[in-house]
């Protein structure tokens, strides 16, 4: 569809108190995305302005009602549900979800394919289930009528889950962790990107300072989680490539002398964009235990690459794939966008073509999302007449290429503003799958993150609890207060490491 062609929904949201606004807000987003939502409460008084569609909320004390008024203040669908709150709130937010999604469904004509889900990661519920012992199918029918999931991502859901419990099946969630190293360059910003990432040729000279800075928070988690077995280490960004062959080699032998590497059953290294691969670098990361490396081409469709800031061609992704396979990397992640502006299933079909001619061990395909703070939204008047196009079709061929690669489903999140509503599936070839990527979505392990940017996740109280721990986004600050950022960590492991 053209994004130039929608009409901007301006929708009226009204509710008599303040109770799920969020959910109520999410789901009417998720019917209709690029609407314009204007929240308020009957006790500010009604709103000045037209709109499209009216919409209320209405509590009382023992049911909750929806209605879905035109232009006209004429009503189009409404509904009620009768709900105990002070009983049970979860079941409470089911129901008025259920509810909602039916009226807009009736309103719209339209059904989505997560249902009324809203949250991020699908997979969460049929993991719990399966652990309480549940089977297969008491799962399948508890997400239908729950969440009003379609049959296809209810069965996407249920076997991404049991895929994840196996391949976890050896981690230790209670006294077990993973590491997140950041390396926040990059040699441009993408389009799309919402990541704190900084442009190599302005902040070359801060690359040294940055690694000592990043260093010392290495040599602290190492000291003060030596009790603790380190699962897995992700070295990320930006694009950790930006490193040269010298740094790179000065940062992965830190890393190999600071921590227990025999305890470490996945090592993975972020190559990501070609135009920063050389021999040299793979060549210094092939020297240490490192199990995993991702090279994401994003599209193999030129045209799209020169569109969205990414400065390399379709023929280096090509040779750096060949130069990394040539050097010995056995586990090679390549990473792809749905619904890039101006690809129509016939370009993205290309792409899959060309990717399953270098047959990658691993796959991740991620729907485009417009985060607010991307280059793609913060300007968007400019790309106006350019098509942002993601379907069911276009999510099933994507599928079907990672089946015919031998690759199965392995983990699986969402994000706000995601094109058609959709997913981020990993797929990936037995053995082959990313545990790290599991163990951050599932949210079951601890994540000491060390950079500029990076979110400690303490995970304690059997997965109950979550608390996180920040380091400033700002490279410079970083560097300056990294004594500081250490005191932060020393103070959440206090707090919530178990002992």
């Amino acid at each position: 569809m053209k994004r130039g062609t929608i009409p901007l929904l301006n929708i009226s949201l009204c509710f008599n108190r303040k109770d799920f606004e969020y959910d109520v807000y999410s789901l009417i987003k998720a019917f209709y995305p690029g609407c314009e939502i204007t929240s308020w409460y009957e006790e500010d008084g009604a709103l000045d302005g037209e709109f499209a569609y009216y919409d209320t909320i209405t509590y009382e004390a023992d049911q909750i009602c929806f209605s879905i008024a035109d232009e006209k203040h004429e009503t189009l669908a409404s509904q009620c549900e009768a709900v105990e709150y002070e009983k049970d709130r979860h079941e409470t937010k089911n129901v008025l979800k259920r509810m909602v999604y039916r009226t807009l469904s009736e309103v719209s004509g339209k059904e989505l394919p997560w249902g009324d889900l809203t949250g991020i990661r699908p997979t969460k519920i049929p993991m719990k289930m399966l652990e309480e012992g549940k089977k297969n199918v008491e799962i399948a029918k508890y997400m239908r009528e729950t969440y009003y999931t379609s049959p296809e991502k209810t069965a996407l859901a249920i076997t991404i889950a049991n895929r994840e419990k196996d391949i976890l099946k050896t981690i230790d969630y209670e006294h077990g962790y993973s590491l997140y190293i950041g390396i926040p360059f990059c040699p441009s910003i993408c389009l799309y990107c919402s990541f704190g990432s900084h442009v190599l040729s302005r902040w070359e000279h801060m690359v040294d300072p940055y690694l000592d800075a990043l260093i010392k928070e290495l040599i602290f988690i190492s000291e003060n989680m030596k009790d603790y077995t380190l699962d897995t280490i992700y070295i990320g960004g930006g694009t950790p490539t930006t490193l040269n062959a010298a740094q790179m080699e000065r940062l992965l032998t830190k890393v190999t002398e600071l921590f227990p590497m025999e305890q470490v059953q996945e090592f993975t290294v972020e190559a990501g964009r070609p135009d920063t691969i050389n021999e040299e670098v793979l060549k210094a990361i092939r020297k240490f235990p490192v199990t995993r490396i991702s090279i994401n081409p994003q599209t193999m469709n030129q045209e799209t690459l020169d569109l969205i800031g990414r400065h390399h061609t379709v023929e280096e992704i090509e040779e750096k794939f060949r130069m990394a396979r040539s050097l010995g990397f056995d586990n090679i992640n390549m990473d792809l966008i749905v619904g890039l502006p101006g690809e129509d299933k016939e370009k993205v079909a290309h792409t899959l073509e060309n990717v399953e001619a270098l047959n990658p061990d691993s796959l991740t395909v991620h729907s485009l999302a417009l985060k607010r703070a991307t280059r793609l939204n913060l300007f968007k008047d400019k790309y106006q007449e350019i098509s942002f196009e993601n379907s069911a079709e276009i999510m099933k061929m994507t599928m079907d290429s990672a089946h015919r690669m031998e690759m199965g489903p392995y983990y699986m999140y969402r994000q706000k503003n995601m094109a058609g509503n959709f997913e981020n599936v990993g797929y990936s070839r037995e053995g082959k799958a990313g545990i790290y990527n599991i163990l951050i979505m599932e949210e079951k392990q601890s994540i000491l993150a060390a950079g500029a940017g990076a979110s400690t996740k303490f995970v304690f109280e059997h997965g109950e609890r979550i608390e996180r721990v920040e380091n400033v986004k700002d490279l410079k600050n970083y560097v300056e207060r990294i004594d500081e950022m250490i005191e932060r960590k020393r103070i959440g492991m206090e707090k919530y490491l178990p002992k």
